[in-house]
């Protein structure tokens, strides 16, 4: 099915919900918050919460469960869940199935752990600060030139951040204060950046969120320099996340908010839930079970069958395919012509 076809019955004005540019700007408001609760913290607690929150969002199940996963399993499903989208994207999905059981999986007989963990680290960060970026570019109209500064120095910045947090327990101390020093090298060089960049920009909203971006990396650093981890971890997953969601629930309106096409819509219809809390509802829960379950469960049945374990099936394992998967397919399912796109449109500039 190609493009041009997909898009041929569809109309923007038919579309109910939008994705809101301001209300995309306004989840940035987490990152001053952010800041504001470590000085507050700093000054005024002597850190006890610094104290008191783990020292990796990892360490912590409900951070799991409310942030990362959910947003990940709600596009697997979103994408899966549609005959017509697997049936226009299959040989690209294939292809990274197939991909990902050769590198991650054999792989990972041959190329040490560490390896593999920086590249799906890089990864991860390049995804987050894409999607922002990407977001950001529709308002800010950068030449290419400058947008592609601001990204890279972006996800270089974030690459040393989230090793500095991810990694700091098997480091040195002489390792850990040069990834801090490389993170604030390349957070200056953005702020600097971002001076000169600012310019290109037409409008003032342009520029707001084209320092919204720049301010959610150097508050990153600031608060990880700061050894407030959590709070590091948070402000980035928590615009990243609510984002994506946007995105999501516009979609699910859109399309099925006047007729449910799917069996899953259609069993939502008859239970009365509305449309735009079904992946949302369904993510969390699905996350909650198997971060909570799933690796015990599936050992159970292993141990029973086959008399055998496998170390984290579900939790690093099927979570860490569908993880990949989301990484690669946001990159293509809703650009310009894509059969998702058809049910995005946006408003708030």
């Amino acid at each position: 099915m190609s493009a041009q076809g997909v898009l041929a019955p569809y109309r923007i004005g038919e579309l109910k919900l939008s994705v809101s540019f301001r209300f995309l700007l306004s989840l940035y408001a987490i990152v001053p918050l952010c800041v504001l609760v470590l000085w507050l913290d700093r000054y005024g607690f002597q850190h006890a919460l610094r104290d008191m929150l783990p020292s990796s969002p990892s360490h912590f199940l409900l951070f799991q469960v409310l942030f990362g996963t959910p947003h990940i399993i709600a596009s697997n499903l979103l994408l899966f869940g549609h005959s017509d989208y697997v049936a226009t994207f299959k040989h690209k999905l294939l292809g990274m199935t197939v991909f990902i059981a050769v590198f991650f999986g054999l792989g990972s007989l041959f190329i040490p752990y560490r390896v593999l963990y920086l590249i799906s680290a890089a990864w991860t960060v390049y995804h987050v600060l894409k999607q922002q970026h990407g977001v950001a570019k529709a308002v800010c109209r950068l030449p290419n030139w400058a947008f592609y500064l601001q990204l890279w120095l972006s996800v270089g910045a974030g690459i040393f951040i989230y090793m500095g947090i991810f990694l700091k327990n098997s480091l040195t101390p002489e390792q850990a204060e040069l990834v801090l020093r490389i993170a604030g090298v390349l957070t200056a060089a953005l702020l600097l950046s971002t001076l000169v960049c600012q310019k290109y920009v037409p409008s003032r909203f342009g520029v707001g969120f084209l320092w919204a971006n720049t301010l959610l990396v150097v508050a990153s650093w600031y608060v990880y320099s700061q050894q407030y981890y959590f709070l590091a971890i948070l402000m980035p997953r928590l615009v990243h996340d609510i984002t994506a969601y946007s995105f999501y629930v516009s979609h699910d309106v859109n399309r099925h908010g006047d007729r449910p096409q799917t069996l899953l819509f259609r069993l939502a219809a008859l239970c009365r839930l509305p449309v735009a809390v079904v992946l949302p509802l369904l993510s969390f829960l699905l996350t909650y079970l198997l971060q909570v379950y799933g690796d015990d469960l599936v050992n159970a049945i292993l141990q029973t069958l086959f008399a055998t374990q496998v170390y984290k099936a579900v939790t690093l394992g099927l979570i860490g395919y569908l993880a990949l998967m989301h990484y690669y397919t946001e990159a293509f399912i809703w650009a310009a012509g894509s059969p998702l796109r058809r049910y995005i449109r946006f408003s708030g500039i």
